[in-house]
């Protein structure tokens, strides 16, 4: 058993994987919280983004903006949020979230242990001006390599059909000894709203 199952129930579509480069520390305040927050609460990279496309993190530091370098890849995730919200941090910091399950127990994985293999970074030698968007677009192949490698197994999507018969995409995903964590599942994302001013 390779701990629990999610599905997302969505229209047949062409699933995407995105890449978000965040610091550790905002990381694990947003899997906490089960959210998404880029590009210092930018709207657009989460806009770009369709409820079952996949999200990887990738760190390049322990915190921003002086912590330590890590250049890691740090949790995994599934977009489960039909809406991007906003919320108030107060001071005038209004950051915009989307609502993503996240796999637990996952491990960390330092992206030299990866780069050779990595599509991404193979056709972009210097693929750090690519990084340096805050969020882009990865094939499922490297996504596959990134989660096989933190331990999040992918399950291939199926279909079936809702209850007037139209045809729709289960989406799911089961990480190595661990459960998932969403939105729908906990709402203690509200607890962590006055945690962090970036992400």
């Amino acid at each position: 058993m390779h701990g629990e199952l999610r599905e997302v129930t969505v229209h047949p579509r062409r699933v995407r994987a995105w890449v978000g480069v965040v610091s550790r520390s905002h990381v694990q305040r947003g899997v906490a919280g089960s959210f998404a927050q880029l590009g210092h609460g930018k709207r657009g990279p989460l806009a770009r983004m369709s409820v079952g496309d996949w999200l990887v993190y990738y760190s390049p530091s322990t915190e921003y903006p002086n912590g330590k370098p890590l250049c890691a890849f740090t949790a995994i995730g599934r977009v489960v949020g039909d809406a991007v919200c906003r919320v108030d941090m107060g001071g005038g910091f209004m950051p915009f979230r989307r609502d993503v399950a996240y796999a637990a127990g996952t491990r960390e994985v330092p992206i030299d242990a990866l780069r050779s293999r990595l599509d991404f970074i193979d056709r972009r030698p210097h693929w750090g001006m690519l990084a340096r968007r805050g969020h882009f677009e990865i094939t499922m192949a490297d996504l596959r390599i990134v989660a096989n490698a933190m331990g999040a197994h992918l399950v291939k999507p199926g279909r079936r059909s809702d209850r007037r018969g139209r045809p729709t995409a289960t989406l799911g995903w089961a990480a190595t000894r661990a459960r998932v964590h969403s939105a729908h599942d906990s709402r203690r994302s509200r607890h962590h709203l006055q945690q962090g001013r970036r992400g």
